[in-house]
């Protein structure tokens, strides 16, 4: 395993990170085997955790917080997020900052999650949505401010809307913003085109999520795919999205080198940017664990591949529902 180190923290993290979200919010989980493939990854070299209270309602902090109990003598960093407080992760314009991240509700959630991992700080505590017209408003610094002075939290991040990413431009002007999260792959490349000079220029913390497109850029989907009711998947990738992204899946397919995987290549594509601190791919099994932390072995893409894969951005600005 390589590690990249965050500026603005001094953090030596893991170029593969662990998402948390499969293993408490998607259908097909089994508790024991996402342990397992928990241990695994720690005893691969992985040691950066990324969880929310909104999945399972902090049952994947629950799972993490076991991580961490039981190996103490470890450095594991526990990055987590606060819910929005009307549940809404998407179309937050002109909605005011009391209704989605009140002060009291900043802490209220701190506070639990601060619980649920069982430990007295948070590495890294992230508003689990944002409107960047919030940027200048004082109570979400205060509490941020006064959070990180009682020690409950040692940095803050925010973890920025899907297909958004320039709405968080004007906040990390606040210099209280230590790491953005954002969906970035061999599809979604736009983050290239501002937030990511604006991270490398301030040291903040960029960490890469959704690293195979919910799954796509794993090679594994097809027409016939169906996901239980209630599970995610099933609304992104609705027929219209699915036969589409299907599409750009069987052109990608032609770039991929004779023996490497897409998924490998997913990964070494997103690794390829230096700006990136860490990416975040979902692993529920040990199996899922072993393949992924393969990509973290410092060797890089050719060139003309990497060239290729750049061809293939894909810019949505669709709202999911």
């Amino acid at each position: 395993m390589q590690y990249r180190t965050i500026e603005r923290l001094g953090w030596k993290i893991s170029e593969i990170g662990y998402g948390m979200w499969g293993m408490a919010g998607w259908s097909g989980s089994d508790d024991a085997e996402s342990m397992s493939a928990l241990h695994r990854s720690v005893e691969l070299g992985c040691n950066f955790f990324d969880t929310a209270w909104a999945y399972g309602n902090g049952k994947s902090e629950r799972m993490l917080g076991n991580l961490l109990r039981e190996h103490k003598q470890m450095r594991l960093y526990a990055a987590t997020k606060i819910p929005p407080k009307n549940s809404r992760w998407t179309g937050l314009a002109n909605i005011a900052l009391e209704d989605v991240f009140p002060p009291q509700h900043i802490r209220e959630y701190t506070y639990r999650s601060l619980e649920n991992l069982g430990i007295d700080t948070i590495d890294l505590q992230q508003f689990h949505a944002w409107n960047d017209e919030w940027a200048r408003d004082e109570r979400w610094q205060r509490s941020v401010s006064d959070l990180k002075a009682e020690g409950a939290v040692r940095s803050f991040g925010i973890s920025v809307n899907r297909w958004e990413p320039n709405n968080v431009l004007n906040t990390l002007e606040s210099e209280l913003i230590d790491c953005v999260q954002v969906v970035y792959n061999i599809f979604d490349q736009s983050p290239e085109d501002e937030l990511l000079p604006v991270c490398k220029a301030k040291g903040i913390g960029v960490i890469a999520r959704v690293p195979f497109d919910e799954g796509s850029l794993t090679g594994m989907l097809k027409p016939d795919t169906v996901w239980p009711e209630g599970d995610f998947r099933g609304t992104y990738f609705r027929a219209e999205n699915l036969r589409e992204t299907l599409t750009r899946v069987d052109a990608l397919q032609t770039l991929v080198p004779a023996g490497v995987t897409l998924a490998d290549t997913a990964l070494r594509f997103i690794l390829a940017n230096p700006v990136v601190s860490t990416t975040i791919p979902g692993m529920r099994r040990p199996r899922h664990v072993e393949k992924n932390v393969l990509a973290s072995d410092g060797r890089t893409l050719p060139a003309e591949i990497h060239s290729a894969l750049r061809t293939q951005r894909w810019d949505r600005t669709a709202v999911l529902p």
